[in-house]
């Protein structure tokens, strides 16, 4: 008998994402999985349930989808009380708020993959996300800005091109930099890790250097030291105030994001200035006073906008990367038509967030 995977519909009034699609039913059914999807889970990012039906996939209600799936694939964390002992649930699960609600189920969390190891690149949702997030930024710093990107050569006069900052060398940050240099903007990047340097010179931006490196283990920032904050923050706010645009990249899952750009910085920024917070949630954001997906304008008229679910605004897209690192995980864990959980393998260890061994 095969295994039931099972995608409710994300219920959060900002995720259009959803964590299964029809292009990956099919690798799902090979690897041992029937599939089943909450009816209207994939409309609102472009996949109507008669797609999934095409697909070999099966369509029922809410209730039914949490009572019979082995497996659960959602994009956040889904309403305890629904679970069902001994179910699998796969997704950004946040392992450290409220664990205990997870305790009767198998939760894989992606929070915890270890990102670093090549065979876990495949399955790596917030690599996938943050890509999208990247691209997504640059596009809507564009539209909000009120002049150009690119140059212009007008009958008017030739008009220069946007000059774009972006804080962060990671996944985000270079497809920021790329997107916006494909845009015709001048690109300038900036990271605290010297090994990301060579990263976001490779994408053709320019590299702001502010006298502070914090290089950490596996590639990682290290925590700043008091002094080096400080000295970042001075050097910070000589540099902002002559870019046009500014996106910044810094997330830490579960935990408060770094203030890379202070008031004092948004105070030397020229009128019309757009700022990007990719960082902004509800504990906080990279910019002050940038409001998790709100639209701020500061009394020099810079206008802030705090972009923590960008992805969710690029839905297909998002969902489709979503998705195929969802069936990679699957792939990995599935033999002879039970999912094992091996606590010794790496990648298993840092998904668990309750460990436990084999799941038929």
């Amino acid at each position: 008998m095969s295994l039931l995977i099972g995608c409710p519909a994300a219920t959060e009034w900002h995720e259009n994402r959803v964590a299964v699609t029809p292009e990956v039913v099919g690798r799902l059914g090979r690897a041992g999985l029937d599939v089943v999807v909450e009816a209207g889970a994939g409309q609102e990012a472009g996949f109507p349930d008669e797609t999934y039906v095409a697909s070999g996939a099966r369509i029922a209600e809410r209730p039914e989808v949490f009572a019979q799936a082995d497996i659960l694939a959602v994009i956040h964390r889904p309403d305890f009380r629904r679970l069902r002992p001994g179910q699998i649930v796969i997704g950004l699960l946040r392992p450290d708020d409220a664990p205990e609600e997870l305790a009767d189920v198998t939760a894989l969390s992606f929070e915890g993959l270890p990102r670093t190891l090549s065979r876990a690149q495949s399955m790596d949702v917030l690599t996938s996300q943050a890509n999208v997030a990247g691209y997504k930024a640059a596009v809507l710093a564009a539209d909000t800005f009120g002049g150009f990107f690119p140059m212009m050569m007008t009958a008017a006069g030739t008009v220069r091109p946007a000059k774009v900052l972006v804080l962060g060398g990671g996944v985000a940050g270079l497809q920021a930099m790329g997107t916006a240099r494909r845009l015709g903007a001048l690109v300038t990047g900036y990271d605290v890790r010297e090994a990301a340097q060579t990263d976001i010179a490779s994408t053709g931006a320019a590299v702001l250097d502010l006298g502070v490196s914090a290089s950490g283990e596996g590639g990682y920032a290290r925590a700043l030291t008091a002094e080096e904050e400080a000295v970042q923050q001075r050097a910070m706010v000589d540099a902002i105030r002559g870019f046009d645009v500014v996106i910044t990249t810094a997330q830490v899952p579960g935990h408060r994001p770094p203030e890379l750009v202070s008031a004092q910085a948004l105070a030397g920024m020229a009128a019309g200035s757009v700022v990007v917070d990719l960082g902004a949630g509800p504990l906080g954001g990279n910019v002050a006073g940038s409001v998790p997906d709100g639209r701020t304008v500061t009394e020099n008229g810079v206008v802030v906008l705090g972009a923590g679910d960008l992805p969710a605004q690029v839905a297909r897209a998002a969902s489709s990367a979503w998705a195929r690192n969802v069936t990679a995980l699957l792939e990995y864990l599935i033999h002879d038509g039970s999912v094992v959980l091996d606590p010794d393998d790496e990648i298993t260890a840092g998904l668990l967030v309750h460990p436990k061994e084999t799941v038929s």
